[in-house]
């Protein structure tokens, strides 16, 4: 055997042992299966999902359901049309509990970091290549109609040599229509067409048009140099209930950039260690990083204070400087929208002055604040502003993006507020649910008993010091005492329904507000939604600034009554303490009295359940409710009618009495 052939061998040698050490975990690799004719005749936009692998991960278990396997999968999107496909975004419907680890060429459009779990289904958007271009103007170049998003994860319960494949495949842009995908072996497709009465508005410049939603941001390019960017980043919010206290707003950087500067808000930790310790050192030594503003992946922003609106080297930016306040545009149109500045430093390959991308993965949260989900960025037609120099012109941003935020709503034992019920009829208060707003993991109380039903003064007391109050209740009531008291509702703020009254022509209740934070709200709001169309009959809210929410404008808050504190009555003060050491704290507190009018909402049973709320939001955040309603049970009567009842009895009594006496005599 000549010498030249011995690293040959050496080679196959090797490998074989390699081969021979592997793990088997039942590997049941696919090879990619040719396309189907079907892309050869597809008008429009064509989809595939392709499972690839997988391989059984640890712990290896004898329960197939629950065995967990890494797998790998790609998916395709491929434009077929003879226009170009912008901003596509890709719906997955996993089903077999995925994980999603990883995915190349593609984002999950709701920003969620990895691992995400996906199974219930997910939505990809492109990055970098969030447009696909049409093969006309592009004579076919595959690398720019077609992307492939390469997707590695885990899953669970499908044994081989069954194949773990998603529920559909589709697009869910407008004006796209895709039918039922087709499934042969490892491979799904399908061919999704343009909707015929889809109507495409002209524009100047061929960007989607701007989306609704009840926050919305946009990120606008200003200025442009091969090595960096000034961006303005404006923050609107446009629903009635959507608020935002001290918000802190936070993306994440794809391609190394960092930011250098920042005007009308601030970073909440100056950080340049990834800078100096990374490649921006190498690429960029002449730059003093010690005053660099922030050199880390996912930055949080804060607002400026109001005193820093008229600093040169902070402040001076329309809108800005308000404490992270950001009000519904009902109570303030102009501290709905914040708007700052910030200098972006590029890394290689985009060092020219057209390579320019968004951050992706945005959140917005504030203190006691309704939680926000997030878009991926949409490229959008260029923002116009008024001309620095004051003339009547327009300039134009060099590019736009939008990012649509939506409330949504809180999960149980997840909310921020809760809500109380109490009314005339019955002497004792229904609480907040147990652990309405979560509970601690350690806790050594009950996280699942239902919370005790309380006297009214309780309701003035934290709870940790209402176990006292609950014992007495209960004894006074005779009503049995559990082994374990239920845990606390840990909410910030909690509100009482209080039904007030009850007659011919209307009805009343009180609303109490009561804050057990240590943060002063300013310019609080509460809203409350009835049912049965109840607020047709709302007559005034006597101590606040009450106003009913226009249906025509805000369908969906139909039956809602959005209330305010009254001028230099807008502040709610945090909790106390009380007037001595032993006394516990004390909250802050707002209260009022609502009436109601009969006369449009005849047949309301104001007992049964119509007097109570539907929802309940307090700074834009849905409260969580009682489960249960008062009832007549503990009907409190006047005095005098109680002596009246007594005569009546008496003196069925004495008629019984004297009735036996006759027949027997």
């Amino acid at each position: 055997m000549s010498c030249s052939s011995s690293p040959l061998i050496a080679i196959l040698f090797l490998t074989s042992i390699s081969f021979a050490l592997a793990q088997d975990y039942d590997d049941d690799s696919s090879s990619t299966p040719a396309m189907p004719p079907e892309e050869e005749n597809c008008n429009g936009a064509f989809l595939t999902y392709t499972f690839i692998s997988r391989t059984k991960e640890f712990p290896h278990l004898k329960n197939a359901s629950a065995q967990a396997y890494a797998f790998k999968a790609m998916a395709t999107v491929t434009n077929t049309m003879d226009r170009d496909l912008k901003q596509w975004k890709l719906f997955v419907g996993f089903q077999n509990n995925e994980i999603l680890v990883s995915t190349d060429g593609a984002v999950v459009a709701d920003g969620t970091d990895f691992p995400v779990n996906v199974e219930n289904g997910t939505n990809f958007v492109g990055f970098p290549q969030s447009d696909l271009q049409n093969s006309i103007d592009t004579a076919g170049d595959l690398s720019k109609i077609k992307v492939e998003i390469n997707m590695v994860g885990t899953q669970f319960g499908v044994k081989p040599p069954s194949v773990p494949m998603p529920k559909t495949i589709k697009l869910v842009n407008d004006g796209i229509n895709c039918p039922a995908p087709k499934h042969k072996g490892n491979l799904m497709y399908v061919c999704c067409i343009q909707d015929p009465k889809w109507k495409i508005k002209g524009s100047r410049i061929k960007f989607l048009p701007r989306q609704h939603g009840d926050l919305t941001i946009s990120y606008d390019i200003l200025q442009a140099y091969p090595t960096n960017y000034l961006a303005q980043v404006t923050m609107e919010n446009h629903h009635p209930l959507s608020r935002l206290d001290n918000w802190n707003l936070t993306w994440e950087w794809m391609r190394g950039e960092f930011i250098y500067s920042t005007k009308g808000a601030y970073t909440l930790i100056k950080d340049s260690t990834a800078c100096i310790y990374g490649q921006a050192a190498n690429y960029y030594p002449n730059i003093d990083f010690s005053k660099v503003m922030s050199c880390q992946k996912r930055p949080i922003l804060i607002d400026l204070p109001p005193e820093r609106e008229k600093d040169n080297e902070l402040g001076n930016i329309p809108y800005c400087c308000k404490n992270g306040a950001l009000l519904p545009p009902t109570m303030d149109t102009s501290l709905s929208k914040a708007v700052f500045q910030l200098q972006v430093y590029k890394m290689p390959p985009d060092l020219n002055r057209t390579a320019l991308y968004p951050p992706h993965k945005w959140e917005i949260s504030g203190i006691l604040n309704p939680h926000y989900t997030c878009g991926a960025p949409i490229r959008v037609t260029p923002t116009e502003f008024p001309d620095p120099s004051g003339l009547t012109s327009e300039s134009i941003a060099l590019a736009s993006w939008q990012v649509v935020c939506n409330m949504t709503r809180p999960n149980a034992r997840a909310a921020k507020c809760c809500v109380s019920y109490s009314a005339y009829y019955n002497d004792s208060v229904i609480p907040c649910n147990t652990c309405a707003c979560g509970c601690p993991e350690d806790a050594t109380c009950d996280t699942n008993a239902l919370a005790m039903l309380l006297p009214p003064e309780a309701l003035l007391v934290p709870f940790e010091n209402r176990t006292i109050k609950a014992r007495a209740w209960a004894h006074i009531k005779h009503w049995p005492l559990p082994r374990q008291f239920s845990c606390g509702d840990n909410c910030g703020v909690s509100i009482n329904w209080h039904l007030f009254s009850d007659y011919k022509n209307g009805w009343t209740a009180r609303i109490t507000i009561f804050n057990w934070e240590d943060y002063t709200f300013r310019n609080w709001f509460s809203a409350i939604q009835m049912k049965k169309n109840i607020v047709s009959g709302y007559e005034n809210v006597y101590s606040f600034n009450g106003t009913k929410l226009n249906n025509t404008v805000w369908p969906d808050l139909g039956d809602t009554i959005f209330m305010q504190g009254l001028p230099g009555l807008n502040y709610l003060m945090p909790e106390v303490n009380g007037k001595t050491l032993s006394d516990p704290r004390v909250p802050g507190k707002q209260q009022s009295v609502i009436s109601f009018k009969k006369k449009l909402t005849p047949g309301i049973n104001i007992r049964a359940g119509d007097g109570f709320p539907a929802k309940v939001f307090f700074n834009g955040e849905e409260c969580a409710l009682p489960d249960i309603l008062p009832t007549a049970s503990g009907y409190r009567a006047s005095s005098p009618v109680i002596v009246l009842n007594l005569i009546l009895c008496v003196a069925v009594v004495i008629l019984l009495i004297n009735g036996a006496n006759d027949l027997m005599n």
